[in-house]
C-alpha cells in the first residue's frame, strides 16, 4: 500500500469496501502470497468475491503453495490499471516520472473447502465470466462428462480467505493540481490508457 494518504478511496468504511469488493469481482484475477518451510511462495488465481468478507479460489494441487495454504496467513493482490506519467505532461520544471496505479492488498486466514464448495465455486467463476461474453450463450458443467468432470476436480484444492484487512492504493495524480491531473488523463486516453483516465476523471474529487 503506498505510503501517501491521498491516494486512497473517499468516503465511509463500507462504501470502501463496497468499491474494493466490485473491484475484486469485476477484475477478477490476482497473485496469493504465503510464507511457506521453503521460503515466499506466490501463485496467480482466478478469485472470486462472496460479497460478505470472503475472497474463494482454486489451485492445481502441484502449486507450490497448496499443501501449505489451509491455516496459513495469506496476502492476496488484485492490481487494476496502469500505466507511466512523463513528467512532460506536468506543467513546470522539476518532475519526475512517475506510475499510476490501483492496487488492492487483502490479508486473512485461509481454510480448504470441501469438494461441494470448490464446485459451486467453480460454477460461480463459470457464471460470472461467461456473462461477460454476452451474447454468446453462456457454456456450464452441463456441457462436460459428469465423471470426466469429477476426475478434474481432484486435480485442484478449493480455497476460502477470511478478509481480515483490505490496503488500497488508488494512485490517481491526486497530488497535482486538477488542471495537470486531467492534462495526463488526456494524455493517457491518447496512448489507449482509457480505463485509467476515466478513474482520473470521474474517481478524483
Amino acid at each position: 500500500m503506498h505510503p501517501n494518504s491521498k491516494f486512497r478511496l473517499p468516503g465511509s468504511d463500507a462504501d470502501q469496501r463496497a468499491i474494493m469488493e466490485a473491484l475484486v469481482q469485476e477484475i477478477g484475477f490476482g497473485m496469493v502470497f504465503v510464507q511457506t518451510p521453503d521460503g515466499p511462495r506466490v501463485a496467480q488465481t482466478a478469485l472470486f468475491s462472496t460479497g460478505d468478507g470472503a475472497i474463494q479460489f482454486h489451485l492445481a494441487n502441484g502449486n507450490a503453495l497448496t499443501r501449505h495454504l489451509h491455516g496459513s496467513e495469506a496476502l492476496v493482490v488484485v492490481n487494476g490499471p496502469d500505466a507511466y506519467v512523463s513528467p512532460d505532461w506536468y506543467e513546470g520544471e522539476n518532475q519526475v516520472g512517475t506510475w499510476n496505479y490501483i492496487s488492492i492488498e487483502l490479508e486473512g486466514p485461509v481454510r480448504k473447502m470441501d469438494h461441494d464448495g470448490l464446485v459451486a465455486l467453480l460454477d460461480d467463476l463459470s457464471a460470472v465470466n461467461e456473462a461477460r461474453l454476452a451474447p454468446k450463450k453462456p457454456w456450464t458443467r452441463d456441457k462436460m462428462d459428469a465423471a470426466y468432470f469429477d476426475k478434474l476436480t481432484t486435480a485442484i484444492t478449493g480455497f476460502e480467505m477470511e478478509v481480515r484487512a483490505w490496503r488500497p492504493t488508488f494512485k490517481l495524480s491526486q497530488n497535482k493540481s486538477e488542471a495537470e491531473r486531467l492534462r495526463v488523463a488526456d494524455q493517457l486516453e491518447k496512448l489507449g490508457k482509457r480505463a485509467l483516465a476515466h478513474l482520473m476523471r470521474e474517481w478524483v474529487a
